[in-house]
């Protein structure tokens, strides 16, 4: 994309040689990979490559055996410990994470609250807002993604896509610095992914937000990325512009997986 700034600065988030392992099984091998402010990669590759547990980590429901991941610079991982870095303490954690939404594959909504008792919970109760501001600022988000009139539904009475597109709103309600997707359109219905994708492609193109989103949807990421990253064996193998990855990867296993997907499409 050319609305962007190609200006390198610290990046927003860094992964500096992150190792994750699952007893005998590597699922990261010593991943380095920066994000910058205001950029959207999305991460493609095979199931088991890795992919998911990136945004995990980034979201600290998993923790890293090996390396550090930074953002705006400090460590998320872990702190500064008499001039030392030591793992982090579950209160540094909560502090950077707070700068961090994610956006679930199965929605993860309050069954027992409405739509908008569940983006005003965390506003409240992690960012101490008052309860008319954060309502206010939830009906804003609301009404961003469609589902104003949905305010005082159950997520039981909404459709999958109505679900998602309330997730996405409850992420943003916490102003995240940094906004991850994890196949947020995997558990949908064909006819209602192109609601979300619309949504996040809105997200995209007025909110300057950077996003790092794992997807299945190939056509989508090449729209909308700045950088895609296809992860093989807990590695990148292969990244860079949309147009490069799509149209002339370099990497073998890149343009094997490519041909299946595009293919069985």
């Amino acid at each position: 994309m050319d609305n962007k700034e190609n200006i390198k600065h610290e990046p927003l988030v860094r992964f500096h040689e992150v190792t994750k392992r699952y007893g005998s099984l590597t699922v990261l091998d010593k991943l380095n990979l920066d994000i910058q402010a205001n950029e959207m990669v999305s991460i493609i590759g095979p199931s088991g490559s890795g992919k998911t547990t990136v945004l995990r980590m980034l979201m600290t429901l998993e923790m890293i055996d090996e390396g550090v991941i930074y953002l705006e610079g400090k460590p998320l991982t872990h702190m500064e410990s008499n001039g030392s870095l030591v793992l982090a303490d579950e209160k540094h954690i909560r502090s950077i994470r707070s700068n961090i939404g994610m956006v679930f594959q199965q929605f993860n909504l309050f069954p027992h609250m409405t739509v908008l008792q569940n983006c005003v919970e965390a506003p409240i109760n992690v960012l101490g807002l008052k309860p008319d501001e954060a309502e206010e600022r939830a009906i804003d988000l609301l009404g961003m993604v469609g589902m104003l009139d949905k305010k005082d539904e159950h997520p039981s009475r909404l459709s999958g896509g109505q679900q998602q597109r309330v997730a996405i709103a409850r992420a943003l309600a916490m102003r995240p610095k940094v906004m991850l997707l994890d196949e947020v359109t995997s558990a949908l219905d064909p006819e209602v992914i192109g609601e979300v994708l619309s949504v996040i492609r809105k997200l995209n193109s007025e909110h300057n937000l950077t996003m790092l989103m794992v997807t299945h949807q190939m056509g989508f990421a090449r729209e909308v990325s700045d950088r895609v990253c296809f992860f093989y064996e807990g590695k990148i193998a292969e990244q860079g512009p949309p147009s490069q990855i799509f149209e002339a990867p370099k990497n073998e296993r890149t343009k094997q997986f490519l041909s299946a997907v595009l293919n069985a499409n």
